[in-house]
């Protein structure tokens, strides 16, 4: 390899030399020439440096991936040499915004937010696809997954026990930029023939900004198509090639690694996965919202009811993970940065966990039905307290209670995983069994919002979906064949540059929003909004 980059040089220094004398056509040909040599480069099988598939791939794309992450994740240094990526301060200062503009809808609306998932509004009549309970699972199906497992993990053992709390109080701002998000997801939509519908930011990002500032509209459209291209291919990276491909590798590490039975057949679990998956993709959200309505809250039972077990068996240690907790977000002893690095690392977790202001969300909120917009974003604010809130910090206390953690052996999910299996050994096997229900829910929503950036992309046909969708599942079983960390790093760089122009056409339709929930609570406290509740009482009991 290193004899044909001095062969590479040597053919740029004659091309040099050419050059002062050659013809354009002659110049251009040329470097035509290196560039093709040079793209062939990585692809090169030389004996000396043999190279799987999967690790050329990765010698192409490295370059771009590295470029492309480095500018989306660029990090400014604090003092005590502590991180900030600039993404996390664009999406922690939306959630600032949102909380303080509509004055604390996150602590006002939540109520009201249960009160419409139980169904207290609900009208069957309504336009849409899924109901609101439907809707907020699909919606935290796509967001519980491994960070809420390995990434708390992670979090700890760089942020100490303090970080846990400013990842909840990020998760509790997060609220806010989710009640904004979605309710634009439904208030801009779109609504077909065949009764399905089709939003998110794409839509409110073209047609929102349009209305409201029609001399920004080409503004709008340009970030409108910069948000579903990158939603397209987040969704292929960060749903399909990621998910199976840590699902794949928790179950071969609990079944016996590299001596088990499946060490060698990834390929065919990535079939079983991807077949489980596409039996309910092709369906599209309505059979999407059916599958999640009973796996969210199943899977998270699970999860919680054995956090609740491990912090049962440690209850005398209650207090203590507590006190750990608020002491090191004060003080942050022997961690980097001290109290601004675990502050950052908190909020850091929760931002990339929940995906508040990313712009995901509103694609499965905005199949809610409803005839009231602003309702989805009081139902959609319960995402991030679900996500971060309640199962990140039921995470964090399992691994601080046990105190595996100071342990410093092991980080990510063989954390988590040590920390459960301390109290009863084969809880390691049930973690893995919820892994893997937290990555296979990923998998179908965000099958979903790829599909649908997709169509907004080149049309809104069935074709186009299913083209995307049968395209997403071969990605399935790729992820779990092959271990290709640059796409995965283009892929989650593109999805967080999705929260650049969702976060700016939010900023642009805050009125609009606020006019809208003002329009809404009147009507509310005027009996306008019939409330269904003893109907729905009436029903349970027959």
């Amino acid at each position: 390899m290193g004899d044909l980059v001095q062969h590479i040089i040597k053919i740029a220094v004659v091309y040099a030399r050419i050059s002062c004398f050659a013809t354009r056509m002659m110049r251009m040909r040329f470097a035509r020439l290196i560039f093709l040599i040079a793209l062939a480069l990585p692809f090169t099988n030389v004996a000396a440096e043999p190279q799987t598939l999967d690790q050329r791939i990765d010698a192409v794309v490295a370059p771009v991936a590295n470029a492309i992450s480095s500018a989306v994740f660029y990090e400014i240094t604090l003092p005590g040499d502590t991180k900030l990526p600039l993404i996390m301060l664009w999406l922690i200062l939306g959630a600032l915004v949102c909380t303080f503009y509509f004055r604390f809808i996150n602590v006002r609306g939540f109520a009201h937010g249960f009160r419409l998932i139980r169904g207290d509004y609900a009208d069957p009549t309504s336009p849409g696809e899924v109901s609101q309970f439907q809707a907020l699972t699909s919606a935290v199906s796509g967001t519980v997954g491994l960070g809420n497992i390995a990434g708390v993990a992670v979090a700890i053992t760089i942020g100490g026990p303090g970080a846990t709390l400013w990842m909840i109080l990020a998760g509790v701002l997060g609220m806010s930029t989710k009640f904004a998000e979605c309710s634009l997801g439904v208030m801009y939509r779109r609504e077909h023939a065949d009764g399905s519908v089709s939003g998110g930011p794409m839509y409110y990002l073209n047609h929102g900004i349009a209305i409201n500032y029609p001399r920004l509209r080409h503004v709008g459209r340009a970030l409108a198509g910069v948000f579903a291209f990158c939603a397209m291919l987040g969704a292929v990276g960060s749903g399909a090639l990621f998910q199976s491909n840590q699902a794949y590798a928790q179950v071969l590490n609990i079944t016996g690694g590299a001596d088990g039975p499946l060490a060698g057949y990834a390929w065919l679990f990535g079939v079983g996965v991807a077949t489980l998956a596409g039996i309910v993709i092709i369906g599209g959200i309505t059979r999407i919202g059916a599958v999640t309505a009973k796996l969210v809250p199943f899977m998270a039972a699970i999860y919680v009811v054995a956090a609740l077990f491990v912090i049962g068996s440690h209850l005398n240690h209650v207090p203590a993970a507590f006190l750990a907790i608020w002491d090191g977000a004060f003080s942050a002893h022997g961690v980097q940065g001290g109290v601004i690095g675990a502050l950052i690392v908190g909020f850091r977790r929760a931002a990339f966990s929940n995906e508040a202001g990313i712009g995901s969300a509103p694609i499965a909120h905005a199949a809610v039905k409803t005839r009231h917009p602003i309702t989805e974003g009081f139902v959609a604010l319960w995402e991030p307290f679900l996500d971060t809130v309640v199962i990140c910090t039921m995470t964090a206390l399992v691994i601080i209670i046990t105190g595996q953690y100071s342990a410093g052996a092991s980080d990510g999910v063989q954390l988590t995983s040590e920390a459960f299996g301390s109290v009863i050994s084969w809880f390691p096997y049930v973690l893995t069994f919820v892994v893997f229900l937290f990555a296979y829910s990923t998998i179908i929503t965000w099958g979903y919002y790829g599909a649908k950036a997709t169509a907004y992309l080149f049309g809104d046909s069935r074709l186009v979906l299913y083209v995307f969708k049968f395209f997403f599942l071969g990605m399935v079983i790729v992820g779990c064949t092959m271990s290709l960390n640059s796409i995965v790093g283009i892929a989650d760089a593109l999805m967080f540059i999705m929260a650049i122009p969702n976060l700016i056409g939010v900023y642009l339709l805050l009125p609009v929003i606020r006019r809208a929930l003002r329009d809404y609570q009147a009507q509310l406290a005027e009996g306008k909004v019939p409330s269904h509740r003893g109907h729905l009482i009436d029903a349970i009991r027959s």
